[in-house]
């Protein structure tokens, strides 16, 4: 099987990081695996298995007006145009909205290739400008398939563009979580004797850290062994960490930033807290919670209510309710025996999220759309293996 991604960087982002483990079992596996992206492989986070292909298409960058972007967009189409003639993709897989109308609008340059579509945020979500979003309307009925991580989503791309086909595929938890640099060392922000409440994601609007300090100076004065960290890095870090400085938590609240052993920080976690403003599939949620960390998380439209299991493996809490998000946080904090209790049940999402059953899940979808895919990559041990995962 040949099989090529196409997005625009491997930075250290949610799609960026399903990417990479998906591109990781398969070159383990002994397919042909590639990966492009307009950014530089210098910018790469993620650690790649050694057989996948590295494609670099220099074409990043914001474009200086309306017919600069007409100009760099047709070259982006050229050029991934050319990238599908050279490798001749059994399958090319997209993510993220532009790089699938890219790869809608160039595939036409294999004749037979499957080429599959995957949204990674619930589109209504992200607001992509009304000619990306016309273009994604039209485009979208180019592809064979198009894979949605939620039914909301799903229902959305099949009322408002011309896909054929969606398909709901969650993404995996890889366990062990894989190791990449830069290392932040747990004992050099967290003392022994401390309690941990962590959180990790970029630095944005969307993850809603602002939320989460607040919620945390609500319990922190009755939870003095409690200490926050935030792991990542982005635009609001100034911000935040004049935040924390106003509310007088310099000392309990600690943003080391990005982090590449975020294992070690969930093996040392006694809570995790997801507190974003909207998501597609929080990965990092997934994670903790294999990892046997129980869950905080605000019940946003798309992504915690479809994996924290309320009150058995964690807590949902009603979007945007800050003093209810304080109130789960000193919960569970407060209660050894329930954090236990949800401790031991979030570990089977290591079965629930696993690659080998979400690896066959998208295995499905290129067997379903193309007959050269399924002939050149199905073994009985292939088949054989999927099936019992997806009978689990």
């Amino acid at each position: 099987m040949r099989l090529l991604f196409l997005l625009h960087s491997l930075r250290a982002g949610g799609a960026e990081r399903v990417t990479a483990a998906l591109a990781n079992h398969w070159a383990a596996s002994g397919w042909e695996v590639g990966i492009a992206t307009f950014e530089p492989q210098a910018a790469d986070f993620h650690r790649l298995h050694p057989a996948i292909e590295r494609h670099v298409l220099p074409l990043a960058g914001d474009s200086s007006g309306p017919m600069a972007a007409i100009v760099q967009n047709f070259r982006r189409v050229s050029a991934v145009r050319a990238l599908l003639e050279r490798v001749r993709p059994d399958v090319a897989v997209a993510m993220m909205t532009t790089s699938n109308v890219l790869l809608a609008l160039a595939r036409g340059a294999v004749p037979g290739m499957v080429a599959i579509g995957s949204e990674r945020v619930h589109p209504p979500r992200m607001p992509i400008g009304r000619a990306w979003h016309a273009l994604r309307r039209l485009a979208y009925g180019r592809l064979d398939s198009l894979v949605a991580l939620d039914r909301a989503s799903a229902a959305w791309l099949e009322r408002e563009t011309r896909a054929r086909h969606v398909t709901v595929i969650p993404n995996a938890a890889p366990w062990p979580v894989p190791e990449t640099s830069p290392r932040i060392e747990v004992a050099d922000h967290v003392g022994e004797d401390a309690r941990l409440l962590l959180a990790v994601g970029r630095l944005e609007h969307q993850k809603g850290f602002d939320r989460l300090l607040d919620a945390f100076a609500e319990a922190a004065s009755h939870h003095p062994r409690w200490r926050l960290v935030i792991l990542g890095e982005g635009a609001l870090r100034t911000a935040l960490e004049a935040k924390v400085h106003g509310l007088g938590l310099a000392g309990r609240i600690v943003l080391p930033g990005l982090c590449g052993n975020v294992g070690d920080w969930y093996a040392r976690a006694d809570l995790y807290v997801l507190s974003s403003r909207f998501e597609g599939f929080p990965n990092t949620l997934v994670e903790a919670m294999a990892a046997g960390v129980p869950a905080v998380a605000f019940d946003c439209e798309t992504g915690p209510g479809d994996i924290v299991r309320d009150g058995r493996d964690g807590l949902l809490v009603p979007e945007g309710d800050v003093p209810a998000l304080g109130a789960a946080l000193s919960r569970l904090m407060t209660d050894d025996a329930l954090r236990a209790a949800c401790a031991t049940a979030a570990v089977e999402a290591r079965s629930r999220y696993s690659m080998a059953r979400v690896a066959g899940l998208w295995q499905a979808v290129f067997d379903a759309r193309g007959p050269v895919a399924r002939r050149r990559h199905r073994t009985g041990a292939d088949v054989a293996g999927a099936n019992a995962e997806q009978g689990r």
